[in-house]
């Protein structure tokens, strides 16, 4: 047999090992434009993912920086050895990559740039990435993430990252990229959301923002109605000097106080939308934008109530050790001796102290537990139910445990004429009108009749449908 009959023997030779599973083609070489903070670690990050890493630099010999593996190259040799390039560099310095616009030819490049502030520029940076380098493809992605973020790893929380592009094709290999790193890419579209992208890391506390100001006005308005209530009534009425209570005394007394309306507020909007639904017998229709917002600030108006509720606590704790207090207990005890004088114990004083403390304490303890139950790294691990009941029906009570327990903070003063300082309410009765209306139109929504009703209309029922459409009451089969 010759060679070239052995040769065609074996070309026809099937081979029987089992096939492998085709695997998507990855590119095995990237390229990263941008020696600096964030173009080091998002290079670190690809070589610890199993990439190649290339940089593009302008200074080959003098960056030492750089991850131990990658290799530098000037940017015309950069932008050919790899089909996937991330451009980690400002706006302002675009203007090396026109005369490669030849090299980046069917490229796909990322643009990772951010801006200082929004509509800096007439166009966002992408669109204007691809008017000066017409034949490559621009990926906008990657700029919501910080070189810490990025250094920290996948155990990092910030792991969802935005991506929009004309290219189908050139946004598939960006995602496969970002999969590899252990992030999650959400597509928004096309090139022209990129501006849309870019205001993401300028925004500043956006779901904040309404929480922040509705703790801000309380606190003002209630600072100052205390103010004029103690400290400015007592210097006019009597001419005592009082204004050191400013410091602790009226702060721990603000505190509580927007702190049971900020919870208050977490369970109003629940109850209006139940409201809303029982008056419209349908929940297919869109609640008003005002509401909508507000359910959507939920968590953070709690979180705000938790923080105001931690510094009632932590003032509350240093009372004992304040100059004043522990002045007017001294002098207090040295009188009872000069004039030989005794006070007897009371107990209904008792009973009312420590009922007053155990359910702030009760109140808090489930203030704590709601707190820690709305962190993502938990929430994360309850099931939908379990979520619910901790935020719902232990939410409830402990509203119902903090107003009790500012019931009984105010206990017989309610009635007595000299609560009422010109004439003006306490701040802890006024602050109790919110929950008070908020509990009691809950506990007419969990009554069996309401109740049952709430829950069909959730489950899909609407009222009048039968009337609408009485074929849909009809039996399907006779």
């Amino acid at each position: 047999m010759t060679g070239q009959e052995r040769s065609e023997e074996k070309s026809e030779c099937v081979s029987l090992s089992p096939m492998r599973e085709t695997v998507p083609a990855l590119p095995e070489r990237v390229c990263v434009f941008g020696t600096g903070d964030l173009g080091r670690s998002l290079g670190l990050r690809l070589l610890q993912a199993g990439y190649s890493v290339v940089f593009g630099s302008r200074r080959t010999h003098s960056s030492s920086r750089l991850p131990h593996g990658a290799q530098v190259l000037g940017h015309a040799a950069a932008a050919q050895s790899a089909h996937l390039i991330f451009i980690a560099v400002q706006r302002e310095h675009y203007d090396f990559l026109v005369p490669l616009a030849n090299q980046l030819k069917g490229k796909v490049l990322v643009d990772l740039s951010n801006n200082l502030r929004k509509n800096q520029y007439p166009e966002a940076n992408a669109e204007y990435l691809q008017s000066l380098v017409p034949g490559a493809e621009v990926v906008k992605g990657f700029n919501t993430l910080s070189a810490w973020s990025l250094q920290n790893g996948p155990s990092d929380a910030n792991r969802q990252v935005y991506i929009c592009g004309e290219s189908v094709e050139a946004k598939q290999v960006v995602i496969a990229v970002a999969s590899k790193l252990g992030l999650s890419a959400l597509d928004r579209g096309f090139l022209s959301v990129a501006r849309e992208l870019e205001d993401f890391p300028l925004q500043l506390f956006p779901q904040w923002r309404l929480p922040l100001r509705i703790a801000i006005g309380l606190s003002a308005a209630f600072f100052f109605y205390l103010l004029i209530r103690y400290v400015i009534y007592a210097y006019v009425t009597q001419g005592d000097d009082i204004s050191f209570r400013i410091m602790v005394s009226l702060a721990n007394q603000v505190c509580p106080i927007v702190s049971l309306i900020m919870l208050s507020l977490c369970y109003l909007p629940g109850v209006l939308a139940s409201i809303l639904q029982l008056y419209r017998g349908t929940k297919y229709r869109r609640f008003p934008n005002w509401l909508d917002h507000w359910m959507l600030c939920r968590k953070q108006l709690g979180l705000l109530s938790l923080g105001f509720a931690f510094l009632h606590v932590l003032y509350t704790l240093i009372i004992p050790i304040r100059y004043s207090v522990m002045f007017w207990v001294t002098e207090h005890t040295v009188s009872l001796i000069r004039e030989n004088r005794t006070t007897m114990f009371d107990t209904t004083t008792a009973w009312h102290d420590d009922s007053y403390l155990s359910l702030g304490i009760l109140g808090f303890g489930l203030y704590v537990l709601l707190g820690i139950t709305s962190l993502p790294s938990v929430s994360n691990v309850l099931s939908w139910r379990e979520f619910s009941f901790i935020q719902s029906k232990l939410g409830h009570l402990t509203l119902l445990l903090c107003t009790a327990h500012t019931y009984l903070y105010g206990w017989n003063r309610f009635l007595s004429a000299s609560t009422y300082k010109w004439y003006t309410p306490p701040g802890y009765m006024l602050c109790l009108v919110l929950p008070s209306v908020v509990l009691l139109l809950k506990l007419l929504l969990i009554t069996p009749c309401v109740d049952r009703t709430i829950t069909r209309i959730r489950q899909g029922w609407e009222r009048g449908a039968d009337q609408r459409n009485p074929k849909d009451s009809q039996p399907l089969i006779p």
